[in-house]
């Protein structure tokens, strides 16, 4: 974020006129500032004051003076402001939308304030309350101890942070958004915090300490920005949070600083701070909304406008992009001003803003989301989106919803929701297979309306209710789909398939409708059901889609291009030929939809009063129709059934509305609910059931009766009297059968017999019905039928003669006749039933059938059931016809295969073909060869691709010029077929790749040829491509011989293409991509074909004008360049100018060079021009005429010319014309002409005569002895002349280094002559000037006494010092100036240091000598000496030596230093000793018996310190017990040494490698696993050794990481081993050592026979642990092993040391038995450490 000072909105005063408050208005419109006379000055977004008004005291009577206003803010409509005032009230004024509109207040609070919909502010006390402009109260939120310093809101505004004078800040949450933060006091700050500021992500804190204090959500402090020490900073007065949250701008003294977060860091970063001199103190700020200006109030009453941003972009010329936060963009209109802001709520950095869809649409991405927005309505939305790369393609053919297309996967995102609407998987982009409708018409009931129509493959239509994500229909089309879309209620879709057929399907009721075939156009009318469409020549329009059938049909002759509705009008644009013509729709009958849809059905009834029947009108009716009865408006449905001339339906309502208008009269409310109504209704949609329930609820049975006997329902009329036990139930039945004899319905009067047991009779009805089916099922299931012969032949010749040979023949066969049952079921085709009869009865018969049967299936097209009863009837060829026309192949291959007939063979070839079809090409293959059709294999493989097992069957089968005859002859039929790959396949097969680069190349497919060059000739390749090239340019295809002549690296020959073919955007394409900045002079050479304007606008579109008129300069394209200036650069002119002057003068043509430099501007180059030619003349010309400055170089010219040739007088004459003297005076000096020089000095430079004079001296002087002398015999006359001073001069003059008497005489001379005849200050001068030539001529005593002579003291010192004579020097200060002896002796002491005399310099400062000692490394006398002084001398040196040997890796040098010399309790060693404990545990290799001694002496130095540290003030400090550590650890150390020594104590030494894991914090942790592991796996406790071990191999992975994070600590949790320890500087163990474990632990872990638990004891804890898990207790460590002493223990005097019994006896038995003296130093250790060692008889003898 940077600030740019803008402007000053209000002048500051000369004295203090504090800007108390200002505020900025949500809209962004409205700026408000508080002047310190109450006044509230009201200013536009660009700083301009448009408005003011007063603000008012409590009380009137009091005056303006008795307040000051506090705090402002606008309510959330930009149309109030909320004045906080310090006589305890706060006023709201309405000040309008407008500029001036009038002021008054709305509502006023006693010590209350406002925020959101409530307004909020602090009291100056200790109460934060809340005030509610609605109901004009107001109430206390909390109260504090302390008086309220600040207010803040977070960037939802949905929470406040109030500061109090004590430091405490409070939050306070009105909706804490779900994020489950505390309320109430978070935290303390150090000092009042006046500025507040609550970020996105901290709040920031400044106040008078001059720190800002970043605090985390929970009040932690993150970070500190400390400027206590910057002198020009002052404390902290104010602070403001952008709207993004995530800047915070702090204001101060002059200043203002920023701060700004970084997410990638999770920190505050501080810009660059603003500092404004002059500004004075920073009352107020005020950040705009949108985040793009801050306003900064002063003490003196000055209000500065600043532009807030990160940075700025121009998208397209058309949108400037404003980045005033990582979160937040301002897009703004270059054409409109009009602006949006694009901002992430969740706080992500947005990466980049596109604008789209016509440039309406924005589309940024963040990390985690997608935003975007309707520029038009500013509906933004910022949707969860997870990284995809950039690959989304986005559609914004909707206005309410963007579709987002990604991996095949459609997302709908509506805009101003931040969720996703729907997500559905598709591969269909295109939009016209997309339908999204979203409440587009309001319908009555329905609140959320979203539906969306998709592909879900090119056949199938799925429909999607988006809020609840139901699928509410799919639709499976068997043609390919080309366009859908919904209509504007979601209720209905239209398709049109790729054959130009047009469907509607209805959603609610699952029906798909055929509207129209031949469909080219076809749309919804806009706010309408209405449907426009084209069928060819006709203009097809459905007025009521409810009434497909109903369609307006208007001929038109040409094709529908738009449709619009707007105005009143809905018209359809038709093109016919060049003219548009437009077809205005009946607006009545779109109009009428909009009606149906509104549910106002007395509109749509009147306005269908108006037209004339027709058709659509006719639909339209019955659509009314239909509507009224669902919603019981019965007269309207009465009404619509007389338009249609329905006069029995118009006269069942006419009953109806009767009887509703009856009941409403008597009974008063709604009619059509009575019984009678709703069951007529329900009548009308032929729901009689729902009618008898409604009569049968109000036990009108009778009623029911006699609407079903009405409608002649006796069925349901018998039932309705049954279930009710009617008491006309028997004459109902009886007027039933006479209904049904009456009406000859025989069938029904023959159930009715059937179910009264009248058989016979029931059988003569049927067969009277003609029904014998029926009367023969009847026979057979009555035995007493089936006896009556009579009976069953009218049966059976009625079921033959209705040819139910079937039913015939199953009535015969009952009756045992199986001859005519035989008959009849073959007759039937009733095989099955057949054959069964003929098993029992007729045998002989069986084969026949079967046969006949087959033939039949065959009929049937049931070849499958064919196969099997061929084979049973023995005829194998029709089985394998039948299986062959079955498609059963592999049952035709078994049969056929079991075929002796060579009549067969023929069978062969079509399954030969079928397996080819299904590229099983082996059992083809084998199937061709068995029927002798190998050439038809051979075809086959060709054909589907396999030359290689074609080649392999020729070879085989055929002679090599055979193949190689049919290859080609086959590969020829394949090129004149166009199969060009087959061809080139075969070719490349027997080797003839040629004759497939000459059929590619004939046929013009060149990147065949090319490939196939590549592969066989790749020699030839570029040569090929060249040639394909220049044949493509001659046939003025020049894109493609562009690709080839870039393939043969020829781009410069493709550029001279399109040149000479006047193809310039080409050519320049071309050089940009390939010729590596060659495409500037193509279009150099474009811009030069085209000339004047044109080339200059080509070359200002491609940003390279000045390049062009400079390479027409430098190529000498003068004219050409001119062109181009005077066009468009007329500020180049000059420069060409000179160019073209330059060009000329090189071309010998010097007048005209003249004339272009002076129209260069440059005359000065002409007439240098002219003097590099010595053409003085012309040069002299063209100065006087246009540049007279130049006069002068010309005549210094002339002149240097004259003196180069000798001339001198004419030289002199031209630089005395020129006015430069000091030239002719240089010159001369140069001809070495001194007379000449110091005339013309004398002349006309007085002034520098002297100057010149020294020169001249100073030259005869360096030419040696004679230029002494000179000066020797000038001194000597001046000295007689009585020219002292000069004389003076002159001897001082003298220098001649071979000769120091000569000069030491001289100045010894100049210095006599000073003090003698010259004055003080000359005097002292010149002893100043001679006394250091003296000191060097190493004169001492001469210079000294000179000094001395004019009391120079300090001077005649120095000298004696400078020369060592110390004797004199002091001798000098004792008896002329005493305080001069310190002096002397400091200087001496310093020579004896600068000369290394340490030993002479002990007798004079010891300490200066020690440290010389020190810096010499002179160790061991600077020890002794300091030994002979002090004991705290002597430990300084000490540690300087200690530090020494650590920093040079020597630490148990450093060590034995200490052992020496004692451990004092210093706590400026402290870090020696640790540093020195450290180095040494982190040394290699020291876990061996060898380096006890090692381990004993750290130990003994680390007891001496605790027992120095404990008699002094650092008894029981933090240190203390950090040494006291570092003991145990070296006594451990020491102690596994000498236990390693000696085999009993083996398991002693594992325990205490165990037992050093718990202190990793100090030990490297590498090392403490390692060792621990290997001395656990080396007694065989393989458990331990396996987790330490993999523990040891993960912290050596985790170190290649740099971080031990990751680690997995599981194993050791309810352990004390630590997890928190520091990463080791680096591994103790080699690669190799290291693969080593590595293998035996995965050999191990392979096994599997290890369980990975530590061991436990009887605390149920890991045996090495001092903590108990279940008790938290904490036990001794064993001062031998450091295992918890839990029983069997031994005690020490000293308190808090204990061993365990066991490991205590087993260490004394090993020390009496093998006189360990390690062993016996480990007691003696114990004994002074402990307090002495238990009673159990051991001595150390």
């Amino acid at each position: 974020m940077q600030l740019k000072h803008l402007k000053t909105l209000l002048t500051p005063q000369e004295g203090a006129a504090k800007v108390t408050c200002m505020a900025w208005a949500p809209n962004n419109t409205k700026f408000a500032v508080c002047t310190v006379d109450s006044v509230v000055l009201l200013y536009d977004e660009h700083g301009e004051r448009r408005d003011k008004f007063s603000t008012k005291p409590l009380d009137s009577k009091y005056g303006k003076q008795s307040y000051v206003v506090n705090g402002m803010a606008f309510s959330p409509d930009s149309t109030k402001i909320a004045i906080g005032q310090s006589d305890n009230i706060i006023f709201v004024y309405r000040i309008g939308e407008d500029w001036g509109d009038k002021k008054a207040i709305c509502n006023k609070f006693v010590q209350t304030v406002s925020k959101h919909e409530q307004t909020l502010r602090s009291r100056s006390k200790r109460h934060i309350r809340l005030a509610n402009t609605q109901t004009n109260k107001s109430s206390t939120i909390y109260g504090t101890e302390s008086c309220v310093v600040s207010l803040a809101s977070n960037v939802s505004t949905k929470g406040i942070l109030s500061g109090h004078a004590d430091g405490t800040v409070v939050r306070y949450f009105f909706d804490d958004e779900g994020s489950g933060e505390s309320q109430g006091k978070l935290l303390t700050h150090p000092c009042p915090p006046y500025a507040l500021a609550w970020g996105a992500n901290s709040i920031m804190v400044g106040g008078c300490d001059k720190k800002v204090v970043a605090y985390s959500r929970e009040g932690h402090i993150l970070q500190t920005f400390d400027y206590s020490r910057d002198r020009m900073e002052r404390e902290f007065t104010v602070a403001a949070t952008g709207p993004s949250g995530q800047s915070v701008v702090f204001g101060s003294f002059d200043r203002l600083r920023v701060f700004n977060w970084a997410p990638s860091r999770n920190m505050w970063d501080e810009a660059k701070p603003k500092e404004i001199l002059n500004l004075y103190t920073i009352t107020s700020l005020a950040w705009k909304k949108d985040g793009s200006r801050l306003c900064a109030g002063t003490l003196c009453g000055g209000v500065e406008l600043f532009d807030c941003c990160l940075r700025r972009a121009i998208y397209k010329n058309k949108f400037e992009m404003t980045y005033v936060g990582l979160s937040q963009v301002i897009v703004r209109s270059l054409a409109t001003g009009t602006r949006v802001v694009l901002k992430s709520y969740y706080g992500y950095e947005i990466e980049e803003v596109k604008i789209m869809g016509k440039d309406r649409y924005l589309v940024a991405h963040t990390s985690d989301t997608l935003l975007l927005g309707d520029l038009l309505t500013n509906k933004l939305s910022e949707v969860p989106w997870p990284g995809s790369g950039g690959n989304e393609k986005f559609f914004f053919e909707n206005e309410t919803v963007c579709m987002i297309f990604n991996v095949g996967e459609l997302s709908l995102v509506e805009y101003s929701n931040n969720e996703i609407l729907g997500s559905v998987r598709t591969e269909f982009m295109n939009p016209h297979l997309i339908s999204v409708r979203l409440n587009e018409r309001k319908q009555r009931g329905v609140e959320d309306n979203k539906k969306l129509a998709y592909l879900i493959d090119i056949k199938t239509i799925a429909i999607v209710d988006l809020p609840g994500g139901v699928n509410l229909g799919t639709i499976s089309h068997d043609s390919k789909i080309d366009w859908l879309e919904l209509n504007e209620t979601g209720r209905k879709l239209l398709f049109r398939d790729k054959k130009l057929r047009l469907y509607l399907y209805d959603i609610q009721n699952d029906v798909k409708t055929t509207l129209l075939s031949f469909c080219s156009y076809v749309q919804w009318v806009p706010g309408s059901d209405v449907v426009v469409a084209q069928n060819r020549g006709n203009l097809c329009v459905w007025y009521s889609i409810d009434s497909p059938e109903s369609i307006t049909m208007f001929p038109i002759k040409g094709d529908i291009v738009d449709l619009g509705r707007a105005d009143g009008r809905t018209d359809v644009i038709v093109t016919e030929g060049v003219n548009t013509v437009t077809y205005t729709l009946d607006e009545g009958l779109v109009e009428f939809g909009t009606a149906i849809e509104d549910g106002d059905y007395d509109r749509a009834t009147a306005f269908l009063e108006t037209l004339e029947m027709s058709p659509e009108t006719e639909a339209m009716w019955k659509t009314l129709s239909k509507l009224a009865l669902e919603a019981r408006q019965l007269h309207i449905a009465e009404r619509c059934f007389a338009a249609l001339g329905d006069v029995s339906t118009v006269r069942f309502l006419h009953q109806t509305n009767q009887i509703a208008d009856k009941v409403s009269e008597e009974m008063g409310g709604d009619g059509t609910s009575f019984y009678q109504v709703r069951a007529r209704v329900t009548m009308l949609d032929k729901d009689f059931k729902l009618a008898e329930m409604h009569y049968m609820e109000q036990n009108a049975t009778d009623e029911a009766i006699e609407m079903y006997q009405e409608l002649y329902m006796w069925d349901d009329c018998i039932a309705v009297a049954e279930a009710k036990g009617h008491p006309e139930l028997d004459s109902l039945r009886g007027k039933y059968y006479q209904w049904l004899t009456e009406t000859s319905q025989d069938e029904k009067a023959g159930e009715v017999r059937e179910r009264e047991g009248d058989f016979q009779g029931a059988i003569n009805l049927y067969l009277k019905a003609g029904l014998p089916a029926k009367a023969a099922r009847l026979a057979i299931s009555q035995l007493e039928i089936t006896n009556n012969s009579d009976t069953v032949s009218r049966i059976a010749t009625s079921l033959m003669k209705g040819e139910f040979y079937e039913r015939a023949g199953d009535l015969y066969e009952k009756i045992r006749n199986n001859q005519k049952a035989l008959e009849c079921y073959r007759k039937g085709a009733a095989f099955r039933k057949a054959v069964e009869l003929a098993r029992l009865a007729f045998p002989a018969e069986v084969v026949k059938l079967e046969e006949a049967w087959g033939d039949y299936l065959v009929q049937q097209k049931q070849m499958d059931a064919a196969i099997n009863h061929f084979i049973e009837a023995g005829c194998s060829l029709k089985a394998i016809e039948a299986a062959i026309a079955a498609r059963q192949w592999k049952k035709a291959v078994h049969i056929l295969e079991l075929q002796e007939d060579s009549s067969a063979g023929k069978y062969f070839v079509k399954i030969a073909q079928y397996y080819a079809s299904t590229q099983d090409y082996e059992m083809a293959e084998k199937l061709f060869v068995k029927g002798g059709h190998i050439k038809d294999a051979i075809d086959m493989y060709i054909t589907a691709g396999c030359w290689e097992e074609a080649h392999k069957l020729a070879v085989e089968c055929m002679t090599q010029e055979d193949v190689m005859h049919l290859y080609i002859s086959r590969a020829q039929e394949l090129e004149r077929d166009g199969k060009f790959k087959e061809a080139e396949r075969l070719f490349v097969t027997v080797k003839q790749p040629d004759n497939a680069i000459t059929m590619y190349k004939k046929n013009r497919l060149f990147d065949d040829v090319i490939r196939l060059v590549a592969k066989h000739h790749p020699d030839l390749l570029t040569e090929t491509h060249l040639h394909l090239a220049k044949e493509l340019e001659a046939e003025s295809r020049f894109s493609e011989a562009e690709y080839h002549f870039l393939e043969a690296g020829e781009w410069k020959a493709a550029v001279h293409m399109y040149r000479v073919s006047d193809m310039w955007e080409d050519a320049y394409r071309v050089a940009k991509s390939h010729g590596a900045g060659a495409q500037k002079q193509v279009a150099y050479l474009w811009a030069g074909s085209l000339g004047g304007e044109a080339a200059v606008k080509l070359l200002n579109k491609f940003g390279l004008l000045e390049y062009a008129i400079e390479s027409a300069s430098n190529s000498c394209s003068f004219d050409f360049a001119f062109d181009l200036a005077r066009l468009s650069c007329k500020e180049k002119i000059p420069e060409i100018h000179l160019k073209h002057a330059i060009y000329l003068e090189d071309e010998g043509k010097f007048p005209e060079a003249e004339v272009e430099f002076i129209k260069a501007g440059k005359p000065k180059e002409a007439v240098f021009m002219y003097v590099h030619n010595k053409d003085w003349a012309n040069a002299q010309r063209v100065a006087e005429g246009h540049d007279p400055e130049s006069v002068a170089e010309v005549l210094v010219g002339q002149a240097t010319f004259c003196f180069e040739e000798k001339d001198f007088q004419k030289a002199e004459a031209f630089l005395l014309r020129a006015q430069r003297p000091d030239l002719a005076v240089k010159y001369y000096k140069d001809a070495d002409m001194w007379s000449d020089a110091m005339r013309i000095c004398k002349e006309y430079l007085p002034n520098k005569l002297s100057m010149l004079q020294e020169e001249y001296e100073k030259e005869t002087s360096r030419k040696g002895i004679r230029g002494v002398e000179g000066l020797l015999e000038q001194a000597r006359e001046w000295e007689q002349s009585g020219e002292y001073s000069r004389a003076v001069e002159c001897y001082l003059k003298v220098k001649d280094d071979s000769n120091t008497a000569l000069m030491e005489k001289c100045w010894m001379k100049a210095a006599e002559l000073s003090i003698k005849f010259l004055s003080g200050d000359r005097a002292l001068e010149v002893i100043q000037l001679v006394g250091p030539r003296l000191t060097h001529l190493r004169k001492y005593n001469a210079a000294a006494e000179l000094y001395l002579n004019m009391d120079l003291i300090k001077e005649a010192i120095d000298v004696f010092i400078e020369g060592e004579e110390w004797n004199k020097a002091k001798r000098v200060a004792k008896e002329l100036e005493p305080s001069y002896e310190g002096y002397v002796d400091q200087k001496y002491k310093e020579h004896l240091k600068n000369q290394g005399k340490a030993d002479s310099l002990v007798g004079v400062d010891v300490m200066a000598a020690l440290d010389m000692y020190a810096d010499r490394g002179q160790w061991a006398k600077c020890l002794d000496t300091a030994s002979q002084q002090n004991f705290k001398i002597l430990h300084k040196y000490v540690a300087l030596y200690a530090t020494q040997l650590i920093n040079e890796e020597d630490a148990p040098k450093a060590l034995q230093l200490y052992i020496q010399h004692g451990a004092p309790p210093n706590p400026q060693n402290f870090n020696i000793y640790k540093r020195l404990f450290l180095d040494l545990i982190n040394l290699p290799d020291t876990d061996g018996p060898e380096s006890y001694r090692t381990w004993a002496d750290l130990r003994n130095f680390l007891l001496q310190l605790c027992e120095n540290m404990t008699k002094s003030a650092e008894a029981n400090s933090p240190a203390h017990e950090d040494f006291e550590q570092m003991l145990l650890i070296a006594h451990y150390f020491a102690t596994r040494s000498a236990a390693k020594g000696i085999e009993q104590l083996e398991t002693v030494a594992v325990k205490l490698s165990v037992s050093l894991l718990r202190h990793t914090e100090l030990i490297p942790v590498d090392k403490a696993f390692y060792e621990a592991g290997l001395a656990c796996r080396a007694v065989g406790w393989e458990n331990m050794a396996f987790i330490f071990l993999n523990h040891f191999l993960e912290l050596c992975d985790a170190f290649d990481e740099g971080t031990l994070d990751t680690l997995d600590h599981s194993d050791f949790v309810d352990t004390d081993i630590p997890f928190e320890v520091p990463v080791p500087a680096k591994l103790c163990v080699t690669n190799a050592q290291r693969e080593q474990i590595r293998d035996w632990v995965l050999m191990v872990s392979v096994d599997n026979r290890l369980e990975q638990v530590l061991p436990q004891d009887e605390r149920n804890t890991y045996e090495a642990s001092l903590v108990a898990a279940n008790t938290g207790l904490r036990s001794l460590p064993c001062v031998l092993t450091g295992y918890p002493v839990l029983r069997n223990k031994i005690e020490f005097s000293m308190a808090g040391k204990a061993a365990n019994k066991e490991d205590w006896n087993k260490f004394l038995i090993a020390t009496k038995s093998t006189h360990s003296p390690e062993c016996q130093d480990i007691l003696q250790f114990i004994s002074q450490w402990c307090g002495g060692l238990p009673a159990l008889g051991f001595s150390f003898q």
